[in-house]
């Protein structure tokens, strides 16, 4: 089924963004010793897609995945959920962020015990309140406002300015222009929009350089032992401390609450019945050792 001009052209933004971004994320990853799981062919997962399965079993399509011990035979732990989205109007930022949100969440409490970092790229028009609505959520946004982007595609001749009126044959005409660019100068309008925006890239960067080279500050044990009590009201329950002897023999061993805090204060926590569960968790957070 043939799409329309409007759609295209969307399109077109869309895949110049992510043009853009996928040689940054790359030479991240060869830096940092990860690999970097973006669309395309790859042994170890069905299809084409970059999909992740959530502890509920449902999958979910991504744009980029950073992964540690990753290769392009084995699947590694995530290191960072990456996407990105082009939307022109204000009435669509919303539901794209609520979509982000809906893909790359789940995966982030299924692997919380790596606390990958969560980061959306995203251009054109999007609200406040939806860019907020993600950082609320602990995501690290880049944004490309509309103008930035139109002032890009106008220095290789683009008119890229659009709204709900605009013709189809206006629209194909900016199809044309682009495909008339050679494979040089698409690379070269994706450069530009990197450099158009440096400030904002560095600084996304930088945030998901701390994130993965994040170090253990430190690792809190607390054996539990006892038996719970359970009381109906707040004046029984002062009594029972004021009455409570703690320092009386108590040999029944309950749990252990493992804390993991980490220099940049992102925290991981787990409650284990027995030593073999707690080595387990501890054993996710030793360092990937790639042969």
């Amino acid at each position: 089924m043939a799409i329309s001009p409007a759609h295209r052209f969307g399109q077109i933004i869309g895949e110049v963004l992510e043009t853009a971004v996928t040689p940054l994320l790359e030479n991240f990853a060869l830096q940092n010793g990860l690999y970097l799981d973006k669309k395309g062919v790859r042994p170890c997962r069905a299809g084409k897609k970059c999909s992740w399965t959530d502890l509920n079993n449902n999958s979910h399509d991504l744009d980029f995945v950073l992964e540690r011990g990753g290769s392009f035979d084995k699947q590694g732990i995530p290191a960072a959920f990456i996407e990105t989205a082009w939307r022109r109007y204000t009435k669509h930022s919303r539901n794209k962020v609520q979509e982000i949100q809906g893909a790359i969440v789940p995966l982030v409490q299924t692997y919380r015990n790596s606390a990958p970092f969560q980061g959306a790229i995203l251009a054109g028009v999007f609200t406040k309140g939806a860019l907020t609505q993600l950082r609320s959520l602990g995501f690290i946004v880049l944004y490309f406002p509309y103008e930035t982007v139109v002032d890009v595609f106008r220095k290789f001749d683009i008119d890229a300015t659009y709204d709900e009126t605009t013709p189809d044959a206006v629209f194909q005409e900016k199809i044309n222009s682009y495909e008339a660019l050679n494979g040089n100068k698409r690379d070269k309008l994706s450069q530009a929009l990197i450099q158009e925006n440096a400030t904002d890239v560095d600084r996304f960067m930088l945030s998901l350089a701390t994130s993965v080279s994040r170090q253990i500050d430190r690792i809190t044990i607390l054996p539990l032992h006892g038996s719970p009590h359970d009381l109906t009201n707040v004046k029984d329950a002062i009594q029972f401390i004021r009455g409570y002897k703690e320092h009386s023999t108590v040999t029944e061993f309950q749990r252990y609450e493992i804390h993991v805090r980490y220099n940049n204060d992102n925290r991981v926590e787990g409650t284990f019945a027995d030593k073999q569960s707690a080595i387990e968790f501890l054993q996710i957070f030793q360092p990937v050792v790639i042969v």
